[in-house]
């Protein structure tokens, strides 16, 4: 207890100063020592401990995300087989539909086709005229100017021949007319597609 009063002899509080703190008793000293170096331990733990676990935080972020990725790839992977199958029967599909497309040496027959459907039906034939063509993002557009007279049944059996045709033909703009003894005329645009194979 005595070794403990000497460490603090002489030394009264309201005297503390830094600049004589080579003559502070070594009591205080050991306690200003002690004070600085536990604030320097705190201190460069919270910043060392604070920075651990922000990057932990980030760690966790990030593994959240990968996890994620990991699903959609293994998904993805799981679901090859069945894409695989899907692609080949588009490829297929496509393949069939692209048959129905006539091809510029095929569009002379074409014409010959729909003026046959137009005489099976009974109608008269007024005219069949390619209009200029239409070029889309992958096809190119066709249109054919149509003029028939007939009756409103042969015009039916006219437009049903047409759609049955192998061919993809699309029909528009139709304008009926009154021509007089029991017999209309028609107008259209009959449209057929060819695959642009320029892209």
């Amino acid at each position: 207890m005595d070794s403990f009063k000497n460490a603090f002899k002489g030394f009264d509080i309201n005297d503390l100063d830094f600049n004589t703190a080579g003559t502070w008793p070594i009591g205080v000293k050991i306690i200003t020592y002690l004070i600085v170096f536990s604030a320097i331990i705190f201190l460069g733990m919270h910043f060392y401990v604070s920075e651990k676990i922000t990057q932990l935080d980030r760690a966790i972020a990030k593994e959240q995300e990968l996890k994620q990725q990991y699903q959609a790839k293994a998904y993805q992977v799981a679901s090859l087989d069945a894409l695989r199958k899907q692609m080949a029967d588009v490829e297929e599909r496509f393949a069939v539909l692209l048959q129905q497309l006539p091809t510029q040496k095929e569009v002379p027959g074409l014409l010959d086709d729909i003026t046959t459907i137009g005489r099976e039906s009974g109608l008269d034939i007024a005219s069949i005229a390619l209009a200029d063509e239409r070029k889309e993002a992958f096809y190119i557009e066709l249109p054919i100017n149509i003029t028939v007279t007939g009756s409103y049944h042969q015009m039916g059996q006219f437009v049903s021949g047409v759609a049955a045709t192998p061919r993809i033909v699309t029909l528009h703009d139709y304008d009926i007319k009154t021509a007089g003894n029991d017999q209309l005329t028609m107008n259209l645009s009959a449209k057929t597609y060819r695959y642009d194979d320029t892209n």
